[in-house]
């Protein structure tokens, strides 16, 4: 759940930092965020392929909207694809958070929640974790440093982490193709490379992933379609080069999951600061990115560490 939209400063001012170096659970990447002010008007949640596990700092609480009438407090865990339509929305003042994007393929096994049970929805974090939400909001809100919260968030997830894989193998396989695919693959070529019938992938998949492998595929495509408009590139080319039937294909997509035209998700506050908080996987000069097994498209490049404002 990346921030977006006005209020709270311009994006410009938020303070951003990454980690210095990769943290040891597979398929869990993080970044730290501090809005200062006040989100006025609120900030749009964009979908994303990845579970969201948002950790709060500090003393001020954020609320979440998610469209449907219900308010949210505290940190939460969405599933991939939260905030499709572009309903969803979250409010707050002086915010701080260490956002974690988690493969759905590793979840589970971290989180003790499967993207099943939170697809396409939310959870608060209180009441899948108990004190122990309490306990990590603390320890956060008492580190000094950006770099610390990473550390602390590492071990925390390093701690949850589950041995035993959450998906089977071939799910596993199958979220990793569609991911390196950008979302350009066939679900029928898709079971045929694993062996399976084509019934049987939706089922295994939709069961563990928490959504229809056709929809995660047009979800990781809608991914990387909007960090490309987001970039300048023309709303033609990114249809052709994108899997769409056309630039109307095109328009269709980005309206249902984010309610925005292409011209207006490409000037969304929270897509010009994506490529800073979730650098790019890498790249090859011929293929462009490429995600690592297990993991999820990210923006595009760059890379930032910052200290911790007014600690």
């Amino acid at each position: 759940m990346t921030p977006t939209g006005s209020g709270g400063g311009d994006p410009a001012a938020w303070d951003v930092a990454r980690p210095r170096r990769p943290g040891r659970v597979a398929g869990a990447d993080m970044a730290g965020f501090g809005v200062p002010g006040r989100l006025a008007g609120g900030l749009r949640v964009v979908p994303h392929p990845a579970v969201m596990l948002v950790l709060e700092v500090g003393a001020c609480r954020a609320v979440v909207d998610d469209g449907a009438g219900r308010r949210h407090r505290g940190s939460v865990v969405a599933g991939p694809g939260f905030g499709d339509g572009g309903a969803v929305r979250a409010w707050g003042s002086q915010v701080e958070c260490v956002q974690v994007r988690l493969s759905p393929v590793v979840a589970r096994a971290v989180l003790g929640v499967s993207p099943v049970d939170v697809a396409g929805g939310m959870a608060v974090l209180d009441d899948l974790w108990g004190r122990d939400a309490a306990r990590v909001r603390e320890q956060l809100g008492e580190a000094s440093s950006w770099e610390e919260r990473f550390a602390l968030t590492d071990a925390l997830l390093a701690r949850r982490c589950d041995v035993r894989s959450s998906v089977d193998p071939e799910v596993a396989r199958a979220w990793d193709r569609i991911v390196a695919c950008r979302g350009l693959v066939r679900i029928g070529a898709l079971a045929d490379e694993l062996g399976w019938s084509r019934k049987r992938l939706w089922s295994r998949f939709h069961a563990q992933i928490g959504m229809p492998p056709k929809r995660a595929a047009q979800l990781v495509r809608f991914d990387h379609a909007a960090h490309r408009l987001v970039a300048g590139e023309g709303a033609a080319r990114v249809a052709s080069e994108g899997g769409y039937f056309d630039q109307s294909h095109l328009h269709r997509d980005v309206m249902a999951f984010t309610g925005l035209t292409p011209a207006t998700v490409a000037g969304e506050p929270f897509l010009t600061i994506d490529d800073t908080a979730w650098p790019a996987p890498e790249r090859t000069p011929d293929r462009g990115p490429v995600s690592r097994p297990g993991q999820f498209p990210a923006g595009g490049g760059g890379f930032t560490a910052t200290p911790l404002k007014n600690v």
